[in-house]
């Protein structure tokens, strides 16, 4: 393809590269890979993706190396590098090629989440937004701009890891034993969805996740309920009252350690300018809900909350007159800077312990733990984000300090160092992790012209200058 050298010229193609079809046809190829990265035998297809998107950076001149991961075999991590200049900016595109559960069977009208399918603005497949899609419109913007200018006119590092849906389990590791190889000026990335559909965003940072179960084990198995009702505690009920205590009846946290106490006035100043968007398709919010005071991003992107994600006593399937001598809840925490995260459990058990119940235990999990992490917007890579969002679309975009969900940032930003700057391509009501994942051509197309006016504007110098 030849694209005249010019700004206007890269950002018309980026447009062209997902309507007429050449986006499709690319998510369709990696789509058909079932990169599940919580299937223990997944390991062929993690290669097999990574394998599909070597080639790709070759092609635009990378050197590229596979990364071993030190925790988790089956999970590898490629890496590329581009350096023109060293003494030019240099910026490391992340994405992660594994996804969620397919879920096959559950998905509208007998689609498979394996093939990508349009219908009308959609394109339906397990990975269109979480997060294949997403890093093919940042591959996709790259090489256009490379082929508009026949140079980039910086450094490009490219991260693209197998386990983020698991937890991004090893790559913290990677990242420690590769800072040399991994360093750059900023992390530029795209995951999670816009604050709205129709509203650019960028945000520099991430809540924490942090998974943990609760168990109450009073007796091996479950004894008649005619014979022993009342004289038996029952673990449902027990485990029901302790997980009650961790919030009021409207989900406010009431353990002091796991808030950050009051949101940052720079912090507040940025949420207060954000309106999260709710569909049609979407559940009715609650507003009397979570933190008295807090509505919409300041709940979502400055508070914490508390969920339990599962609970299981007894026989779900097939309930006996019996007392359960056990029940298992599994939760998680989502946090905000401010949060010790080294606080967490610690301070549950104090709370539980003090509640009387000292017959619940803790039990950590092993793996899908993100720390917070919150940048400052005060920085040179933002108002350059920014000011090349705004000339493309017309409009300034939303920026949030950090946004709601959990990712692997504090290895950017804290292990390797660098600015981290998000640029969602996803849309709010996507169904990521859910049946009928979709990303829409519309935000695919205007996300490709954004990313490719970024490169544009990085090349061209403006990097300190806006």
């Amino acid at each position: 393809m030849t694209i005249e050298p010019t700004r206007a010229a890269t950002v018309a193609a980026a447009a062209a590269y997902v309507n007429d079809g050449t986006f499709f046809n690319e998510l369709t190829t990696a789509l058909a890979i079932p990169s599940e990265s919580p299937r223990a035998d997944s390991a062929p297809d993690h290669l097999a993706y990574l394998d599909l998107i070597r080639p790709q950076l070759v092609a635009m001149g990378f050197d590229t190396q596979l990364l071993p991961n030190p925790v988790l075999e089956r999970l590898p991590a490629l890496f590329a590098s581009r350096i023109e200049d060293p003494a030019l900016p240099t910026i490391l595109i992340y994405g992660h090629g594994d996804v969620l559960w397919g879920m096959e069977g559950d998905w509208k009208d007998g689609g498979s989440p394996w093939v990508a399918r349009q219908v009308g603005d959609r394109i339906y497949g397990r990975g269109t937004v979480d997060n294949k899609g997403q890093h093919i419109i940042n591959l996709a913007a790259l090489r256009l701009t490379l082929q508009a200018r026949g140079k980039l006119g910086f450094n490009t590092k490219v991260l693209i890891e197998m386990g983020e849906e698991s937890g991004s389990p090893g790559l913290n590791d990677i990242a420690a034993a590769h800072k040399d190889l991994l360093s750059a000026d900023a992390l530029i990335a795209s995951d999670g969805p816009r604050v709205s559909t129709h509203i650019p965003t960028v945000f520099l940072g991430a809540r924490g996740g942090h998974g943990f179960a609760l168990e109450c084990n009073l007796r091996e198995g479950a004894h008649h309920s005619g014979n022993w009702g009342g004289l038996l505690p029952n673990a449902g009920i027990r485990l029901a009252h302790a997980i009650a205590s961790i919030t009021d009846a409207k989900g406010r946290i009431l353990i002091p350690d796991w808030t950050p106490g009051a949101i940052p006035e720079k912090v507040a100043s940025y949420l207060n300018k954000i309106t999260l968007e709710f569909g049609n398709e979407d559940p009715v919010t609650d507003a009397t809900w979570g933190e008295p005071g807090l509505d919409g991003a300041a709940q979502v992107f400055g508070w914490s909350n508390f969920e339990v994600l599962a609970y299981t006593c007894g026989r779900p399937d097939a309930p006996v007159n019996a007392i359960p001598g056990s029940a298992r809840a599994t939760c998680q925490l989502r946090y905000v800077v401010g949060v010790e995260r080294d606080r967490i459990l610690p301070a549950l058990r104090e709370h539980l312990d003090a509640h009387g119940f000292g017959d619940v235990e803790i039990v950590q999990m092993s793996r899908g733990m993100f720390q917070a992490t919150r940048t400052d917007p005060d920085n040179d890579w933002t108002r350059l984000a920014v000011a090349s969002i705004a000339e493309t679309t017309g409009r300034e975009p939303a920026v949030a300090p950090n946004f709601g969900g959990s990712l692997p940032n504090e290895v950017f930003s804290q292990t390797l160092g660098m600015e981290t700057i998000w640029i969602p391509h996803s849309h709010p009501s996507c169904s990521q992790h859910a049946p009928d994942e979709h990303i829409l051509v519309s935000v695919a197309a205007q996300a490709t012209q954004m990313m490719a006016g970024f490169f544009w504007d990085l090349g061209e110098g403006k990097l300190g200058h806006v």
